[in-house]
């Protein structure tokens, strides 16, 4: 079993930057793909980026590249989601999660196996 716990989110001007970070407990993520989603309310829950287990392969959604990057440290048991230029738009609550499928199906939601509680990244205008 594998928890996880997002920090670093908050309220945040536009154009500014927030680096959220995903602790894993229970075992470790290092055989693990890593992906970030977001929810806002009303809407569903999307893809942002994913990266697999070694860090060297990554995907971004369309509408954060450019401004956002997925890294980890497996020493640390920990992924990273920095985001830069953001947008009011990118108002939502945040999610980590894990899972074992390949890159086809990293922006399924239903290809992950456990989830964070989410941290809210609030952007003004």
């Amino acid at each position: 079993q594998v928890q996880l716990v997002e920090s670093g989110g908050g309220l945040v001007q536009a154009g500014g930057s927030l680096r959220l970070s995903c602790a894993a407990s229970g075992r470790t993520i290092n055989t693990y793909t890593m992906g970030w989603f977001r929810q806002a309310p009303g809407k569903e829950r999307d893809f942002v980026a994913a990266i697999n287990w070694s860090g060297r392969s990554t995907s971004h959604a369309d509408s954060v590249k450019g401004r956002f990057t997925i890294s980890r440290d497996n020493a640390k048991n920990t992924v990273y989601l920095e985001m830069n230029s953001l947008k009011p738009e990118d108002t939502a609550v945040y999610y980590c999660a894990a899972t074992n499928w390949g890159i086809e199906k990293w922006p399924l939601k239903s290809s992950y196996d456990y989830w964070g509680q989410g941290t809210q990244v609030t952007v003004s205008s």
